[in-house]
């Protein structure tokens, strides 16, 4: 059972152009997506958060049972859920405001315990930057991280929700000792400063950086470096494609039976070659359709 732990939460994403352009809401957030593609690739999951007792959230549960995700861990409340309204680029790229105030996600308090069968627990975006859940999401990686249990972290940054970016930092640092697989973007790494190496020393087994249309790099602590070139697709948007990555990187490590720190050690060249390909194929077809729609097993096969 691979947990995904943060925030869903719904997107406005521009359809059509110009003045005729409207606001369409869809299902979203980083680790709700995460949590949605890894059902879809066929990994066992769970997800893991708190959950607006309105229509929204309804629909957001719905779309985690059709997709065979365990909502059993799912707190709820009546307060609204949390919006993000996004602007795509020329080239896709998404950039998001949000409306966060009082809504029910923030209020995610630490369970006692994980599922049964946890193997791993997947972190990031807004719920760790949005308090009082932020701490208890941060909470609950150290209390996972203690068990031994794998930590995947994806800080997936969003600057505007950020009011103290140096304060931020070091709360990020402070999470690596806790953290085996850090994933992060170019744009992430460079606003938070420092180097794979840097981080690897705190603590994590591995660091995988996305390169957009240009593949994916692995850092192992061991010193390995691993890049694969990223698949060519017509791209519609980037919701969901780094979120898409996180599931695919945990998934196939998963069938590798790999979510430990030394057996990311073990994968070696051809592993991390494999591991690595398969999320850009899997990155690639979430980019050539609208919105977060992350691929079923059967659209990677072969």
């Amino acid at each position: 059972m691979i947990v995904v732990a943060g925030e869903a939460l719904i997107d406005l994403v521009p359809r059509g152009t110009g003045a005729l352009a409207a606001l369409q809401p869809a299902l979203g957030g980083g680790p709700y997506n995460t949590a949605v593609a890894l059902g879809r690739l066929g990994s066992p999951a769970a997800f893991c958060s708190r959950v607006s007792s309105d229509a929204f959230g309804e629909a957001l549960l719905d779309r985690l049972r059709e997709t065979g995700v365990d909502v059993s861990a799912v707190q709820r409340g009546t307060e609204p859920t949390t919006l993000a309204v996004a602007t795509v680029g020329a080239d896709g790229s998404a950039a998001y405001s949000f409306y966060v105030e009082g809504t029910a996600d923030r209020l995610f308090a630490a369970p006692s315990a994980l599922p049964d069968g946890t193997r791993a627990v997947s972190f990031g975006t807004c719920s760790l930057v949005l308090e009082p859940g932020a701490s208890a999401y941060e909470e609950l990686m150290r209390a996972a991280a203690a068990q031994g249990v794998f930590t995947a972290l994806d800080p997936n940054i969003r600057a505007g929700l950020i009011p103290d970016a140096d304060a931020y930092r070091a709360r990020f640092k402070s999470w690596l000792p806790s953290v085996t697989l850090l994933k992060l973007s170019e744009e992430d790494a460079r606003w938070l400063g420092g180097t794979p190496q840097e981080w690897l020393a705190a603590g994590p087994a591995a660091v995988v950086i996305t390169r957009g249309g240009d593949g994916l790099t692995a850092f192992t602590a061991d010193g390995g470096t691993y890049s694969v070139p990223g698949e060519r697709v017509e791209v519609v948007d980037t919701i969901g494609a780094g979120d898409t990555v996180n599931a695919a990187l945990l998934h196939g490590l998963a069938v590798r039976d790999a979510l430990s720190g030394p057996a990311l050690a073990a994968l070696g060249p051809d592993g991390w070659s494999e591991l690595l390909g398969f999320a850009a194929r899997a990155a690639a077809v979430t980019c050539s359709r609208a919105g977060a729609e992350p691929p079923y097993a059967h659209e990677l096969d072969g």
